[in-house]
């Protein structure tokens, strides 16, 4: 893959107080026209329309639809991201099993609160910084799950089985959101089941080599 970004799907960025203020509530109408009118009824002259902008007033920070599409994704994810981090602590308290149904528990309370971000994030990424940005955060995600259990739990790195329960996760979530727009109860069982069934064999075979460690005496 190119990992060259391309700068027609990247926000323009104002330094201005009064010019961020326009980037925020351009973003923030951008958010509400997509949960009424979906992707296939986005675009910017829609949106300046809606807000009472010239388009070329939107085009000044966003040179195309991708580039506030994007902009939208890296705040849901840093969004996701801060919730998940907040609660570290509490995760550490619980064995691996109960912090896994924790963790789908928030992500399932940040997505169904965010029907934008569902559609961006479960309906599939629309461009290529899009998906770059969500791989970039199921592997943070990933990580802090390894700092959580890792000290306890010698989890392997090859494969990365912790951002890898976060992808299963991920997976039965977008199945949720295609077939009912969201993520309903039954499928959140199914993301727990899956993440608990694929991580438990490698923490019941890092069980030994936990329990020798904690018998090896002190010199």
């Amino acid at each position: 893959m190119n990992d060259a970004l391309d700068p027609l799907a990247i926000a323009r960025h104002p330094t201005q107080q009064r010019a961020r203020e326009r980037f925020d509530r351009i973003l923030h109408e951008a958010e509400a026209l997509l949960i009424e009118r979906g992707l296939a009824g986005f675009s910017i002259p829609s949106l300046a329309e809606r807000l009472g902008y010239t388009r070329g007033s939107v085009y000044a920070y966003f040179p195309t639809p991708y580039a506030i599409l994007n902009e939208l994704v890296l705040r849901y994810l840093a969004e996701l991201e801060d919730r998940f981090f907040a609660r570290a602590e509490q995760l550490r308290a619980l064995s691996w099993s109960q912090g896994i149904e924790a963790v789908v528990d928030i992500a399932v309370s940040f997505h169904n609160g965010h029907p934008a971000a569902c559609l961006l994030i479960l309906g599939g990424a629309v461009t290529d910084e899009g998906f770059r940005a969500q791989e970039q955060t199921n592997r943070r995600l990933g990580q802090l799950g390894r700092q959580v259990w890792s000290p306890d739990i010698p989890l392997p790195t090859q494969p990365d089985v912790t951002t890898l329960v976060v992808d299963i996760g991920i997976a039965c979530f977008r199945r949720s959101f295609f077939e009912h727009g969201k993520i309903t109860p039954g499928y959140r069982d199914a993301a727990v089941a899956a993440m608990t069934g694929f991580l438990r064999p490698y923490v019941e075979s890092a069980a030994p080599a936990r329990g020798a460690r904690r018998r090896s005496p002190k010199r």
